[in-house]
């Protein structure tokens, strides 16, 4: 059954009956329910693909994503599933285009083919060559986190200045008095990746408010780069009492350095920082952590998107959250040291 038999059946042009179907144009009402009428007796249901067609849309979502080659954290897996998971309750489709080293020609193809809608912009730096370009094509787009000049963008983002910041803060009141950040990549700093550029402001201003000592070291998204730096850490500085990260991937590394030299947390050392809620709860013990809502991010993130694409003229909105800190038990006084 397609749309041609339809229209010989109710007796009718193929146009009257996409109009009927569309809704672009008025058809009376005899004829609308002559042409539903066959339609329902012939169980038929609309091409996709030609129904997008004729909408000039294309029902997909394009969502950036980093290259495959690199191994893509709890969180950003979440947000990849959450975004997908968010699209189809809008009954759309997700493609999903890596960004970064030589991956970059397909996200130009996705963007330059209009293969999508509109696109979700995942791991975004202060200076985004990525935001530009889709600024220039004037497709609809809503990034998860957002650059230096993004006011005239939509965006859904975690304040990682601020709730880093109360991460010392936090640590500053239980007596620490030296505290390091266990950062993302140095070459995610080095390129202004957003939260590690923002979370290390909000470490240095919050340390130096509270007059401590403060140590800053970057970390590859590994348990054994966490279980490294760590190990230097205490090596070159046994006075840091307390760690504050927003590396989710180095944490099993963090609790096997500290395992190997006898310091029991929260007793000897306490971590904070802002990860996943499931990182922090099954972290041992939990971790005490500013929860990055990813399938909140996600979803407000598609929401945004649809409004943008129906809407391409209205106001961008912007969306920054402060999750609170949750209190659990990897956080305590500071340990008194000879």
């Amino acid at each position: 059954m397609n749309i041609g038999e339809i229209a010989r059946r109710a007796g009718v042009s193929r146009s009257t009956v996409s109009y009927a179907l569309s809704g672009k144009r008025a058809v009376s009402e005899a004829t609308r329910r002559r042409i539903e009428k066959v339609i329902a007796e012939a169980r038929y249901r609309p091409n996709a693909s030609a129904r997008a067609l004729a909408e000039g849309r294309t029902r997909t979502l394009g969502l950036v994503v980093p290259p495959a080659g690199r191994n893509l954290t709890f969180m950003q897996l979440g947000f990849v599933a959450s975004v997908v998971e968010a699209a189809g309750r809008h009954g759309l489709d997700v493609l999903l285009s890596p960004s970064g080293d030589e991956h970059d020609r397909s996200f130009e193809r996705m963007v330059s083919s209009r293969r999508v809608d509109g696109v979700v912009l995942m791991e975004v730096r202060l200076e985004d060559p990525r935001a530009h370009r889709l600024r220039r094509s004037g497709l609809p787009f809503v990034t998860i986190g957002h650059t230096a000049d993004s006011q005239a963008d939509c965006w859904v983002d975690v304040d990682y200045e601020a709730l880093t910041s109360r991460c010392v803060h936090h640590l500053a009141d239980l007596g620490h008095r030296a505290v390091a950040l266990l950062n993302r990549p140095q070459e995610l700093l080095a390129a202004g990746y957003g939260p590690a550029r923002r979370a290390l402001d909000g470490f240095t201003a919050a340390a130096t408010e509270r007059g401590l000592s403060a140590t800053a070291v970057c970390c590859p998204d590994e348990a054994t780069a966490g279980e490294e730096r760590v190990e230097d850490l205490l090596r070159l500085n046994p006075a840091v009492s307390a760690v504050v990260t927003l590396n989710e991937a180095a944490l099993p590394g963090v609790d096997r350095a500290l395992r190997g030299r006898r310091l029991a947390v929260p007793d000897d050392f306490s971590i904070t920082g802002v990860v996943a809620r499931q990182w922090a709860e099954d972290f041992h013990p939990p971790l005490t952590s500013a929860d990055v809502p990813v399938a909140t991010m996600a979803t407000q993130a598609v929401e945004l998107l649809v409004e943008r694409i129906s809407s391409p003229d209205a106001p961008p909105r912007q969306v920054l959250l402060q999750p609170s800190i949750s209190l659990r038990a990897s956080t305590g006084p500071a340990p008194v040291r000879p």
